[in-house]
Order: structure tokens, then sequence, then C-alpha cells
């Protein structure tokens, strides 16, 4: 399933393509479905490309008094990221810590100056689920349940990458 999400943020393209890459962990405030993100790993290389391995922990929408009975592993997934500079864009890739194997999703982001100081983020994407590989779900059923639940998550994961790049327009705001 494609999943896509463009904004248009108030800030020239350089520094909003620096801040997404190199200040992402500081926009959790404003992301009120995410409790934290965490560096893992970041290398630099020649011709400035930046590989970022970060794990996001979601469920800050859900009560604290909830949580403890929600799997973490349903809350968090890793973040491979490619980035390069001189082309203002990104490649990525999730792992879910729940239905690993099941779960399979990648895209880009490109960062377009638009207009004077203004850059549109376009991210754009694929997301599928293998119902045939969701453990415990009878394989009768397994396609429905997963197209069904692939559908849900698409809607919500759209929704989180727009509300990633609405988090970065606030941080860069109030930094500016």
């Amino acid at each position: 399933m494609r999943i896509e999400a463009d904004s248009v943020i108030p800030f020239p393209r350089d520094v909003v393509f620096r801040a997404y890459r190199d200040d992402l962990t500081k926009t959790v405030e404003f992301l009120p479905n995410v409790r934290a993100i965490e560096v893992i790993s970041r290398e630099e290389e020649a011709g400035g490309i930046t590989k970022l391995h970060n794990v996001w922990h979601g469920g800050g929408d859900v009560p604290a008094a909830l949580r403890s009975f929600v799997d973490e592993k349903l809350l968090a997934w890793d973040d491979f990221a490619v980035w390069n500079e001189a082309e203002h864009g990104c490649e990525w890739s999730i792992r879910t810590h729940a239905f690993t194997e099941a779960v399979s999703c990648k895209g880009r982001t490109r960062m377009i100056p638009v207009g004077e100081g203004k850059t549109r983020v376009e991210l754009a994407g694929d997301f599928a689920i293998d119902g045939k590989k969701l453990k415990g779900i009878p394989s009768l059923v397994a396609g429905t349940v997963g197209r069904a639940v692939e559908g849900f998550l698409a809607k919500q994961i759209t929704a989180n990458l727009g509300s990633t790049t609405e988090a970065l327009s606030r941080y860069l705001a109030r930094k500016s």
C-alpha cells in the first residue's frame, strides 16, 4: 500500500534538511503519539552521506495507566535512514518490533524549495503486511486480516509522517 505525506515548512531547505536529519529527537515534545526517539547509531560518510539508526518509542497518546498493559513491542520501531545532503533527501526503512517478519515499510523523503524561504517535504513509501506471516492468525482469514490491518496502519503511518513534519516546523519556529 502506498503511503504519502507532503507538507510545506516556512524555512529554507538547508535549515529543514539539517534539522530533520540532526535534531529529530528534539521534536518529541511536539509529537503526541511519540514518547521518545533514541539515536542508536550515526555514521558520517564522504560526500555528505549520513546513516542513522533511530528507535522510536510510541504510545505517547496512550494513558500511562494503560501503557503497562500494552506490549512495548507494539509501540516501538527501528528507523534506518540514509541521508544525502547533495540531494536534500533520505532513503528510509522501518522495522517494527512486533510482527517483524510480516511487516515491510520503506520509502524516500525529499526536500524541495518552494518560494522564498519555504520547503516542501515530500514523504512517500510502501507499506505492506503479509497476513500469512502473522502468528496466531488462521490461514483461512490471514489475507483478509492482513489487508484490514494494513489499511488501518497505513492511515496511522501517513498521519504520523505528517505530524513529524509539523513537529519539525514547530521546533524550528521556536528555535528561531
